[in-house]
C-alpha cells in the first residue's frame, strides 16, 4: 500500500486553514448560509415564533392591545409640511398630473391627520392604565413603522411607558419609528408569525384608518373571533367618516354573507376616549384580562434558576 509522505508543517497548515474556511465545518446554528436554504424554512418560523415569544415572556408583557392603521398618515405637522410643498412645486409646474394626483392625495391624507393624535392620545391613555397595573397589562403593539403605528408608539413613550414594534422586512425596506422601545422591538421576515405575534396576547384591536394592510389585520382578527379560534376580544374602529364609506357590513349582512350578528363583533368610534371605553366596559362584562398560562416555560426557568 501506497503511504504519503508526511505533510510539511506548511503544507498542515494551509490543509487545516481549509478545513476551518470550508462552510461544512461551521456549527450549524452558526451558519447563516444553512440556515437561509429553502429546506430550513420551517427552523426559521420556529426561530421567529420562539424569539419574540420568550423575550416577552423575559419582559413580563402578559396582555397587549394592539394599535393599526396607515403608514402614510403622518402627524398633521408633517402632512402641512408635505402639502405646502406640493403646492408649491405644481406652482411651478401647474400642468403637472402627476403632481395635482399627489396633492390631492395629500390633502386627504391631511384631513385623516387628525387620527394620529387620535392613535397617540388613545395609547396614552393605555399605557397609563399598563403602568397602574400590577403586572405588564395593556402593553401598547404595533407594527412598528410610520404613520398611526408611530402615533401609538409615541403616545406609549409620552406617558413615560414601554411598548412593543413587530416590524417587518419590505422591499423598500421599512424603518422602524424611533419611539418603539428597544427592548420590545423586533423584526419579522415572515408576515403569519408576524400575525400570530400580534394576537396571542392580544385583549383589544384598535384600527385606524388605513389600507390595504389594516385591512388584512382587521378582517383576520374579525376571522379568528367569528370562527372561534381566537378568544372574544374588543375590535374598535375608530373613524365614524371612514369606515362606514369604506366597508359596508351592514350590506355584507343583508347579502347573507355574514350573520346579522357578526356586525356586533366590532364597534366604530371617532375618539380614544370612545375607543378605551369600548375596551374597558367590554372586559368589565366579560372578566377581568386573564392571564396568559405558560407552565412549560414557567416550570423550565424554575428548574434552571
Amino acid at each position: 500500500m501506497k503511504r504519503s509522505a508526511p505533510l510539511s508543517p506548511s503544507k498542515r497548515k494551509k490543509m487545516i486553514q481549509a478545513i476551518f474556511a470550508s462552510p461544512t465545518y461551521r456549527k450549524a446554528y452558526q451558519d447563516v448560509e444553512f440556515l437561509a436554504r429553502e429546506e430550513l424554512r420551517p427552523v426559521r418560523l420556529e426561530l421567529e415564533l420562539l424569539k419574540p415569544e420568550l423575550a416577552l415572556i423575559d419582559e413580563g408583557v402578559e396582555s397587549t392591545i394592539v394599535v393599526f392603521g396607515s403608514a402614510r398618515i403622518l402627524s398633521p405637522e408633517e402632512m402641512t409640511r408635505q402639502v405646502a410643498r406640493l403646492r408649491k412645486s405644481l406652482r411651478r409646474d401647474p400642468a403637472s398630473l402627476d403632481l395635482r394626483s399627489r396633492l390631492s392625495s395629500a390633502e386627504n391624507l391631511l384631513d385623516l391627520s387628525r387620527y394620529y393624535e387620535e392613535a397617540r392620545r388613545f395609547a396614552q391613555i393605555a399605557t397609563r392604565a399598563s403602568m397602574g397595573s400590577a403586572k405588564k397589562h395593556w402593553v401598547v403593539v404595533t407594527g412598528g413603522g410610520p404613520g398611526i403605528m408611530e402615533a401609538a408608539n409615541r403616545g406609549a413613550y409620552d406617558a413615560g411607558g414601554k411598548s412593543i414594534g413587530l416590524n417587518i422586512t419590505l422591499p423598500h425596506e421599512q424603518e422602524p419609528n424611533a419611539y418603539m422601545t428597544p427592548e420590545l422591538s423586533f423584526q419579522f421576515h415572515y408576515f403569519a408569525i408576524r400575525k400570530m405575534h400580534f394576537l396571542m396576547r392580544a385583549k383589544a384591536m384598535v384600527a385606524f384608518p388605513g389600507g390595504f394592510g389594516t385591512l388584512d389585520e382587521l378582517f383576520e382578527s374579525l376571522t379568528l373571533v367569528q370562527t372561534g379560534k381566537k378568544t372574544r376580544l374588543p375590535i374598535v374602529l375608530v373613524g365614524r367618516d371612514f369606515w362606514p364609506r369604506v366597508i359596508d357590513f351592514k350590506t355584507l349582512a343583508d347579502e347573507g354573507v355574514i350573520s346579522p350578528k357578526d356586525i356586533d363583533l366590532l364597534q366604530i368610534v371617532d375618539t380614544a376616549e370612545e375607543a378605551w371605553a369600548v375596551v374597558q366596559d367590554f372586559w368589565k362584562a366579560n372578566g377581568r384580562t386573564a392571564e396568559r398560562s405558560r407552565r412549560s416555560f414557567t416550570a423550565h426557568r424554575e428548574k434552571n434558576a
